[in-house]
């Protein structure tokens, strides 16, 4: 992927409004990637750098460049407020009128609504882990009974019965 990503950051390097761009996670740049959620590399993000969000799409150059040209644009926020809709821009002014504060209490009260759906996922993960196990553990003792209980000698009998052409051994 790297090479593609090096190809990428050429391709779009004058661009006066995308930037596409690598960080090193392990040296200098990780501060960066532990504010932007970054957990496993390579990791790409895109978007508001206030709001990133993980790109889901494929990790070649043609997949990469069409989004990047597709979406790396600029869209509405605060300081481009012309691209927004009457019900963004409308949200904005209300963000806008807030104090710093009561945007620090809103940020934090969703930032936990966040949390606490990854916990939630994680924990029915965690409970669908354990019965599957239990499942695939009652499954396998379920199969080895019945092969315990003579399967395989039986196919042995019917296929021996049936090599030599008669009911009867």
């Amino acid at each position: 992927m790297k090479p593609d990503w090096d190809k990428l950051m050429d391709a779009f390097n004058d661009s006066p409004t995308q930037l596409v761009a690598d960080v090193d996670c392990t040296a200098e740049g990780k501060a960066l990637c532990d504010a932007n959620g970054v957990r496993g590399y390579p990791t790409i993000k895109w978007g508001d750098p206030a709001d990133l969000q993980d790109y889901q799409g494929g990790r070649d150059y043609k997949t990469l460049e069409k989004f990047a040209t597709e979406n790396l644009k600029p869209v509405c926020s605060p300081t481009n407020i012309d691209l927004c809709d009457d019900d963004k821009k409308k949200q904005i002014e209300e963000y806008m009128a807030l104090s710093t504060a009561d945007m620090d209490s809103k940020i934090s009260e969703y930032e936990k609504q966040l949390t606490e759906a990854e916990e939630t996922f994680k924990s029915e993960v965690q409970k669908l882990q354990e019965t599957y196990q239990k499942l695939s553990a009652d499954k396998d003792a379920a199969l080895a009974a019945v092969k315990d209980s003579g399967l395989g000698l039986l196919k042995a009998v019917k296929a021996a019965k049936a090599k030599s052409g008669s009911d009867e051994l």
